[in-house]
């Protein structure tokens, strides 16, 4: 439905991140189907709240699987067309995780900051080929899942946005404008960075 209401330049393409012999055959697929893909978002995850001792091997292995190895998969099957075109943007969804520690999300904040590396390192090595890497670190954004936690938690409420200096949630468009920015060329000349979409509250007290 999502695709019908962008238009018939838009498509539907079924992957399964963790399922990663796939990735090559999926690349394939969408560049006959729509030709050379220069913008890839790697936005796939999964989340749950337990800590170290709760959590069991094949959890945190299929955590890491959906954001970590699901990403290496497709970038790597996507790199290939962009190169060739010269041009392209890797775009990685990280998370504010990514920097801080968070309680009972030990697994989620693994994967997370494993961004942080993976976008620094493949910035090095892509760019001579025309390749820009970037990520988003979301802050807390209102949804219709999070206005709900925080309506059955307003001391929760209160500690996120006492922690964030612009005492507001963010929108799921600013998460949008932020990823067309980085992948736009007006943002030509940045790489390597993973931009915090947060109010503040990386920098926050």
């Amino acid at each position: 439905a999502a695709a019908t209401e962008l238009g018939p330049g838009a498509g539907v393409a079924i992957h399964d991140v963790v399922d990663t012999r796939h990735a090559p055959a999926l690349a394939e697929e969408v560049r006959e189907r729509f030709g050379t893909v220069t913008i890839l978002v790697n936005n796939a995850g999964n989340h749950f709240k337990k800590s170290i001792e709760e959590t069991e091997e094949d959890e945190f292995r299929n955590l890491l699987d959906t954001h970590v190895t699901g990403a290496y998969a497709l970038t790597r099957a996507f790199v290939p067309g962009m190169a060739e075109a010269e041009r392209g943007h890797v775009l990685f969804t990280a998370s504010m995780a990514s920097f801080m520690g968070l309680p009972k999300v030990f697994a989620y904040t693994t994967a997370k900051a494993a961004y942080l590396g993976m976008v620094r390192s493949l910035a090095v090595d892509l760019s001579p080929k025309g390749i820009r890497v970037n990520g988003i670190a979301p802050g807390f954004i209102e949804t219709e899942i999070s206005r709900k936690a925080f309506e059955g938690d307003p001391q929760r409420k209160e500690k996120v946005l006492g922690r964030t200096p612009m005492r507001i949630f963010g929108k799921p468009e600013d998460i949008g404008w932020a990823a067309v920015y980085l992948s736009s060329p007006a943002a030509r000349f940045i790489t390597g960075v993973v931009l915090p979409v947060d109010g503040g509250m990386l920098v926050g007290f």
